[in-house]
């Protein structure tokens, strides 16, 4: 019977029985397959809770979707102007709202990132 993750070893026992799981050829609607599924919700929540990632800081994570796309701190020139790029990644100045929609809408990166004090 599948209950909570209330527990260390419970979180490490369903992570054995979702890695077997996965490991399965399971039918789509199949007893196994509702099973992985309701771990796996019950492991993401546990993760939450007891594992919380922050969001990184707006200037990293559009530093880092730059290098992920391969191009350089001119793109973000061509999307701010020069002069407000460099004020932006330097912390000078803070982003504002149409800017954050263009480097979320641009980026792909999410707007509640992008609107983070920092």
């Amino acid at each position: 019977m599948l209950r909570p993750i209330k527990t260390e070893e419970q979180y490490e026992n369903c992570l054995e029985r979702i890695y077997i799981l996965m490991q399965a050829n399971l039918k789509q609607d199949s007893k196994e397959s509702d099973e992985l599924e309701i771990l796996s919700i019950l492991v993401k929540n546990y993760e939450e809770e007891h594992y919380p990632i922050e969001k990184p800081n707006p200037i990293e994570a559009i530093r880092f979707r730059l290098d992920q796309m391969g191009v350089g701190e001119s793109y973000l020139t061509k999307l701010l102007g020069r002069s407000r790029k460099s004020e932006i990644l330097t912390g000078k100045r803070k982003l504002n709202l149409p800017q954050i929609r263009k480097i979320s809408n641009e980026l792909h990166i999410s707007a509640d990132v992008l609107v983070q004090e920092y």
